[in-house]
């Protein structure tokens, strides 16, 4: 196989796999559930979520990435055959081993992320909308957010070319490669996502009402938690990191031999609950400071919630309202670009190692797909609003349902699977040592296995069919 590339630095590998994990699910999500479940109670069993589901998944899919260094594809099946003593040596008549069934859960990954790109997209694209309105000052003018959102997403060819415009960008960014494109890009955004951050929280704590909503996310309402909530806990983790679906190991394919693992993960998962617990000092002190708007307002959060905030910020301070929604709606935009760029990668790293194309020739093929489809998402909150051919669901909707119902949480199950019983465990010790030139106490690698071969597949289950039965 020709050179594919490599992060060049350790830090280029911590930002990229990061930006890959952080995502509106951190800036959007994350407070919104909060807002729902309690508070700083949610916020506790969530950090117990990221350490012992969240740390140990990551790492899993970092060995799968690291051992075979191509393809998420390719990689199940070289580990399923590699591991086969019965198979090792059988191949089919054109000198290619045969098909591995461990290889539908790569195959699963990149249709999950193609679907993901998609309508993920088209949200970037709206706010990719909202950023030039916050630009322009005509964010100030909107005095009814709810009905101006609703006007611009059922139009046919605005919200269309925005999300075209997101789509270009990430595609840029992929056709440059590993070095001169995600990591190089990745060490410019991810500190910049966080100025902006530490910006905003600022800016927020500077409001009236600010300190209630401080409260409200650092003290804990324990009456509030029940089971539903600790599931709602468990899926925001597993969610958030984009775990399970390829985008990891994408990354871990370019990592090179001697990478800790486990530290790798372990500072990922932090800087992801970082920027989440930051957006929540964003969010609650700002939606606090305006009367009558409560901390649960769900998805129309950032559509229509905080521009009806900024407005009145307009109006009382001119100024402070104009950056608080120009940096909030860039920071948006940023984090969507990290996520869309391991996306894309994912596919684009398939098409490369599969079947020997140009970077540029797999990013293209990967964008026309994804063009197509997001368009068909767009379009399905404005023409084909009425055209619904997946059991009474448009495409938006429809691929939405399908990865997060279904393709995410069944990869997460195989691939815990995968790698706690199917893989040696010596494999999965030489990987996590490197080759035995890093030192872990003995309990390190028994609680490993523990949470993943029996915490991690139990709990992604429970997720998978309390999503079911919502």
């Amino acid at each position: 196989m020709k050179d594919r590339g490599n992060f060049a630095s350790k830090i280029g590998i911590i930002l990229a796999t990061a930006g890959s994990s952080v995502g509106l699910g951190n800036i959007w999500r994350f407070p919104v559930e909060t807002g729902q479940n309690g508070g700083a109670a949610f916020i506790i069993i969530y950090l117990a979520c990221v350490v012992f589901l969240g740390v140990p998944m990551m790492t899993a899919e970092f060995i799968i990435g690291r051992r075979t260094h191509t393809d998420i594809a390719s990689a199940y099946e070289q580990l399923a055959w590699s591991t086969d003593k019965r198979a090792v040596s059988e191949t089919t008549g054109n000198g290619r081993r045969r098909f591995s069934p461990w290889a539908m859960t790569g195959y699963a990954g990149m249709v999950c992320v193609t679907l993901i790109l998609s309508y993920y997209s088209v949200v970037a694209g709206w706010i990719l909308k909202y950023t030039t309105d916050a630009i322009t000052g005509k964010i100030a003018q909107v005095t009814d957010a709810n009905a101006y959102f609703t006007n611009f997403s059922s139009s046919t060819w605005a919200p269309l070319a925005f999300t075209i415009v997101f789509l270009m960008l990430t595609h840029i960014i992929i056709m440059r490669g590993i070095q001169n494109g995600i990591e190089r890009v990745s060490k410019i955004l991810m500190p910049l996502l966080f100025v902006l951050m530490l910006m905003l929280a600022v800016g927020a704590l500077t409001m009236p009402g600010a300190m209630d909503g401080v409260r409200f996310l650092l003290h804990p309402d324990f009456s509030k938690i029940t089971s539903d909530v600790v599931l709602s806990a468990l899926g925001q983790a597993f969610f958030s990191l984009s775990i399970a679906i390829g985008c990891l190991a994408t990354y871990a394919s370019y990592f090179k031999a001697d990478v800790n693992l486990i530290k790798t993960s372990a500072n990922v998962v932090g800087i992801d609950t970082v920027v989440a617990i930051l957006s929540g000092f964003i969010i609650f002190p700002a939606v606090f400071s305006v009367p009558g708007v409560t901390p649960d307002a769900g998805p129309g959060l950032v559509f229509v919630t905080l521009p009806n905030i900024f407005n009145s910020l307009f109006v009382n301070m001119p100024l402070l309202g104009y950056i608080f929604s120009l940096m909030f709606y860039g920071l948006l935009v940023l984090a969507a670009l990290t996520s869309t760029i391991s996306m894309h990668e994912e596919v684009t790293a398939f098409f490369v190692d599969r079947y020997s194309l140009t970077r540029r020739r797999a990013a293209t093929y990967m964008t026309l797909t994804c063009a197509v489809l997001t368009a068909l998402c767009s379009l399905s909150f404005g023409p084909l609003s009425g055209f619904k051919p997946f059991f009474g669901r448009g495409f938006f909707d429809a691929f939405n349902d399908v990865t997060a119902l279904w393709i995410m949480p069944l990869s997460g199950i195989v691939m815990s699977l995968f790698v706690g019983w199917r893989l040696p465990n010596k494999l999965v010790i030489d990987e996590l040592t490197n080759h035995h030139t890093l030192r872990f106490p003995r309990w390190l690698f028994v609680g490993f296995f523990f949470l993943i071969r029996w915490v991690a597949p139990i709990a992604i289950a429970f997720i998978f069919v309390n999503e079911l039965m919502r």
